[in-house]
């Protein structure tokens, strides 16, 4: 069965799957993916149809806007480009696939800028707009991550640079105005947060279209709002890194980013519930249990030993937001959740923004294993997707609003690439990962087998994974193979540097590499390092499980 997957992998040809192509930039768009490597093949016909059907509608969301290179749009109804997504999350994965769509995506934001130091919130076919500030996933990261991960080329680290630091600029100007040092939210729209709890009573919009005011009447603005302070503590974060790199010594990164991070804590953190809230102009935290908590914990802040507490008491607890299909937008036990999925809400449904969001904030503190269990209900909702929705219902993983939307397309094919695939990292390794889609939903298997394909600096490396164990190929010849439910990390030559355990429990079995047999015991989460022809535990953190209450 291995060895026919292999064959069907190797046999595939994408652009015949794909068909009639709509758009004469679609050409050019995925020949650069076919460049990448990438390839797929299931041994269920119907995902392997899903995983095609994704790629076929990213082109559908890669269009010229604002000059003539193709950019990422939001899709769906959302015809455009958004700093809070499209440009951020969306075209940090798009950047393992199509990189130059995702560094055109990011130059709109330097290209637009407005004279003050503001970044678009959007740019349309009609141009930028700056009615909100719109920011949830750091730009920083993504544009950082996407340098690193392409040949470090300071020609486009630079004006991204000044740009950002533009726009750091201009929001402690006008986004402090309480002088707390937090960022303020003036609006729903400025967190994206569209018909969330949070902000009842608070306008969609700022005061007459000017994201420098907020309604004089309001009896509640503006928000001290703990997602914005905790984005530009990550954005700080990363411009330093960045001025580093370009011999910038003007501006103390690391210390602004540290005021950030105390300002965040001091302000909007409630460590009895070990919760971040809006504070309203009265001083009140404004108890609305929402995404707000993933969105700070994806942008790094707090340690290991917080993250695990609030997988505990909130991500990983099904009174929480670990529904059946996680992660919920509002707490469950939280009676304003509402988790109507057929429009636009963060009042309660599964958003796949959300989903993609969710990454970064496990991998970060190492978990690994804990974030596999937001994967395999997802990767079952989405081997039923035909239209690539916004949400999700999260007791059914039903197909909710929209269709053919960026963020749930690239959560396909991210999840598969980081649960099934081969991925790239910045920091210049390989992931190799050993599990396979778990048929959650009436036993109907996701896929029993899964092979994947994918070029790095020329070499082509391939991985088949079953239940029974996987098998890395290199140049078309057997390189690596290891036991089910295990990560192999190499560099990008392909030179073993570790494992990680993928399983709540230990894996045992033996590893391959270079013509010897390896006896592995591993732990879940565990890393070992390979070291002088022996593997070497170099962090073992355990397991947190999931709660109840």
């Amino acid at each position: 069965m291995a060895e026919s997957i292999l064959h069907r992998l190797r046999q595939a040809n994408l652009a015949e799957q794909i068909g009639t192509l709509k758009k004469s930039t679609d050409h050019a768009v995925l020949e650069e993916w076919q460049r990448s490597g990438v390839g797929f093949a299931s041994s269920s016909e119907k995902f392997e149809q899903v995983f095609v059907n994704a790629v076929r509608k990213l082109l559908d969301c890669i269009v010229p806007t604002g000059g003539e290179d193709p950019v990422l749009h939001e899709g769906g109804i959302y015809l455009g480009c958004w700093l809070e997504s499209t440009g951020t999350i969306n075209a940090e994965l798009l950047s393992r696939f199509i990189p130059s769509v995702s560094e055109s995506t990011y130059r709109l934001f330097h290209r637009f800028q407005r004279e003050d130091g503001l970044m678009p919130y959007k740019v349309t076919g009609q141009g930028p707009v700056f009615r909100q500030i719109q920011m949830v996933t750091p730009l920083a990261r993504c544009v950082w991550n996407h340098y690193k991960l392409h040949g470090s080329d300071k020609s486009f680290l630079r004006p991204m640079y000044e740009a950002m630091k533009r726009q750091d600029e201009w929001l402690a100007a006008y986004r402090d105005t309480r002088g707390s040092g937090c960022v303020e939210a003036f609006c729903t729209f400025d967190t994206g947060h569209d018909l969330s709890p949070r902000f009842w009573h608070v306008p969609d919009t700022p005061h007459q279209g000017d994201p420098k005011q907020y309604n004089p009447d309001s009896p509640i603005l503006p928000f001290l709002a703990p997602d914005l302070t905790a984005n530009v503590y990550c954005q700080r974060r990363y411009l330093a890194l960045m001025a580093a790199e370009l011999g910038e010594t003007d501006i103390d990164w690391n210390a602004k980013a540290e005021a950030s991070l105390r300002s965040l804590f001091e302000h909007c953190f409630d460590a009895e519930d070990h919760f971040f809230y809006d504070v309203d102009r009265n001083g009140e935290l404004v108890r609305v249990q929402s995404d707000v908590l993933l969105r700070v914990l994806a942008c790094e802040a707090g340690d290991r030993e917080f993250f695990d507490t609030a997988l505990r008491r909130y991500l990983l607890n099904t009174s929480k937001f670990f529904t059946k299909y996680p992660l919920t937008s509002i707490a469950m036990d939280d009676p304003r959740f509402d988790p109507s999925f057929s429009y636009n809400s963060w009042a309660g449904p599964t958003n796949f923004l959300s989903l993609i969001r969710t990454p970064h904030a496990f991998e970060h503190h190492g978990r690994y294993v804990e974030l596999t269990w937001i994967l395999y209900p997802i990767m079952s909702a989405m081997a039923n997707m035909e239209r690539f929705p916004q949400t999700l219902n999260p007791w059914t993983g039903a197909e909710g609003f929209t269709e053919t939307y960026s963020p749930s397309i690239l959560c396909l094919l991210d999840y598969v690439e980081r649960l099934s695939g081969i991925l790239p990292t910045p920091e210049g390794k390989l992931w190799f990962t050993g599990l396979l889609p778990y048929p959650l939903d009436h036993g109907d298997e996701v896929s029993e087998e899964i092979a994947y394909s994918r070029t790095v600096d020329g070499a082509c490396y391939e991985l088949v994974n079953t239940r029974a164990g996987a098998t890395v190929y290199r140049g078309g010849e057997l390189h690596i193979s290891f036991p089910y439910g295990i990560r192999v990390v190499t560099d990008r030559e392909g030179r073993l540097t570790s494992i990680i355990g993928m399983r709540p429990g230990t894996v045992q079995g033996i590893l391959s590499y270079e013509g010897r047999d390896y006896e592995v015991v591993v732990k879940g989460n565990e890393q070992m390092d390979f070291v002088d022809g022996a593997f070497v535990s170099t962090s073992d953190i355990g397991v947190v499980f999931p709660t109840y209450r």
